[in-house]
């Protein structure tokens, strides 16, 4: 997993590089690198941290 995936915990917001469209979502969980967010436009969907590095939001 993606040293920075490691650090997102639940409510940390975040964007997925190669869906923008999703908007910025929310993390839900963070376990084992299976990262679980909520974005406005696509749900709740479930990311292996190992393939795709979430850009946190500030």
């Amino acid at each position: 997993m993606d040293d920075l995936n490691s650090l997102l915990e639940p409510g940390m917001r975040v964007l997925h590089p190669d869906k923008p469209d999703w908007g910025v979502g929310q993390v839900q969980s963070n376990i084992g690198g299976r990262i679980t967010v909520n974005f406005p436009e696509a749900g709740k969907v479930v990311i292996d941290g190992a393939r795709v590095s979430l850009i946190p939001q500030f």
